[in-house]
């Protein structure tokens, strides 16, 4: 379980600074998004690992990067938009 943590961390720590190599306009500050992309992983592993059980470390891995995924998606600002301010501000 110790390598299945370790590894969903590197994985979801890759993936977050891939997000921000690729999206970095679009996310909200660095310290945010390279915290959010390890312990999204982190948690989707120990919720892999629950459902699927011991032994299927590839499984767990795979889980544990599609909630990393998830979790970075949920950072991301819409491009383009700039917000209105209403009549009454």
């Amino acid at each position: 379980m110790i390598w299945e943590a370790l590894g969903s961390v590197l994985l979801g720590l890759a993936l977050s600074w891939a997000a921000l190599h690729r999206l970095a306009h679009r996310l909200p500050p660095r310290r945010t998004v390279l915290a959010a992309g390890p312990l999204g992983a982190l948690f989707g592993a120990l919720v892999t690992h629950a459902a699927l059980g011991p032994g299927l470390v590839l499984g767990t891995l795979v889980g544990a990067v599609a909630v990393s995924a998830v979790v970075l998606s949920l950072l991301i600002r819409p491009a383009g938009r700039r917000l209105r301010r209403s009549a009454a501000a």
